[in-house]
């Protein structure tokens, strides 16, 4: 099944005087029904076999398709996703959440899934700040005031920005791999040779060679990255496949592409981003309540956290899973990362 286009899902608008009008009210949501219902056997750990209905909010500068489950009056948890994944790293987390109490939303990042842009004009831009923007834009589009933020991969570095940059609008995060806010002056350095190799797919997409490979066959790409970034998740067919949908959106190869040419100094962002990429490289502090998670089977790049442990400034935690948990901790331990969600604003 293809994502459909954002013009065939339902979309509901707010209007705002400004950035300050928030209204903590949601408005009546629309939905498609049961758009990602699967049979139960499509997850590898033991759950929610897709979620019931996906909504759609103008946001930016994007029509954002995301899932939405809980009591509409509940505290707010938005959970991130990252590359090469989609919503569904969640699908087992968001029931859990929303039996605790929680509004739980889980968008689709620009280039996935039914999100689309809203002009053709704009540039598909992957650097981190125009994600984190993204995630600002939906809050105020949702009269989202405050949240918890529980992300991975491309989602924690997204929540890690808007933690660090706009910490009245994140009563808590959950961050996998710890502080993940990029420079790319400081990355366009070369690294050892192991480090290099770890990061072998940042420097295939640098080549014109590496983006036509990655838009010939995106989800048979994806499947060996799944696998290299957790090497003893037992993932099945129908799970991957329920995701690889996801990369069927219009803009998912250029928003990847750039993205990694943007870390490495080799593609320009856009100019009305500058002023936050300039605060975000020089590694701003994170003083929200935090969780930091890792698993012990992570085979995709990522930091120590004796290192970024300083970082956070708040009141912190870092949880460690062993049982071979890999880089998509949420959806191979979602039991560990929802309780994760609901322990951060408590500490």
């Amino acid at each position: 099944m293809h994502p459909p286009h954002a013009t065939n899902l339902p979309t509901r608008r707010r209007d705002f005087l400004g950035g300050a009008a928030l209204s903590l009210a949601a408005a009546p949501i629309a939905s498609l029904g049961s758009l990602l219902a699967m049979p139960a056997h499509a997850t590898a750990v033991g759950g929610a076999a897709g979620f019931e209905s996906i909504h759609t909010v103008d946001a930016g500068d994007l029509r954002v398709a995301y899932a939405e489950a809980g009591a509409a009056d509940g505290p707010v948890a938005i959970l991130l996703h990252g590359w090469p994944y989609d919503i569904h790293a969640f699908v087992d987390v968001a029931p859990r959440l929303a039996a605790a109490g929680y509004r739980v939303i889980v968008p689709y990042l620009r280039g996935h899934g039914a999100t689309r842009f809203l002009s053709t004009d704009t540039q598909r831009n992957g650097q981190q700040a125009a994600v984190a923007q993204d995630i600002v834009a939906l809050m105020d589009a949702l009269g989202i005031r405050q949240a918890v933020l529980g992300a991975f991969d491309w989602g924690a570095r997204t929540a890690c920005i808007v933690a660090a940059v706009w910490p009245e609008r994140v009563t808590g995060l959950v961050s996998v791999s710890g502080y993940l806010i990029g420079n790319p002056k400081a990355n366009a350095r070369p690294l050892p040779p192991a480090a290099e190799l770890a990061w072998w797919y940042q420097s295939y997409f640098a080549t014109e060679r590496g983006r036509e490979g990655y838009a010939a066959d995106p989800a048979g790409f994806n499947r060996f990255i799944w696998k290299q970034a957790s090497p003893r998740w037992r993932f099945d067919e129908a799970t991957f496949q329920r995701s690889a949908q996801a990369f069927d959106n219009p803009d998912h190869v250029a928003i990847v592409i750039h993205n990694y040419r943007w870390r490495i100094g080799l593609a320009a962002g856009e100019s009305r981003f500058d002023a936050l990429e300039l605060r975000l490289a020089a590694a701003p502090s994170i003083a929200v309540p935090s969780i930091t998670m890792e698993g012990d089977a992570n085979g995709a790049p990522h930091p120590d956290p004796a290192v970024y442990a300083r970082k956070f400034t708040g009141k912190y935690q870092h949880r460690q899973l062993d049982g071979g948990i890999g880089h998509n901790l949420p959806q191979e331990a979602p039991t560990a990362f929802a309780q994760a969600v609901i322990d951060v604003t408590r500490l």
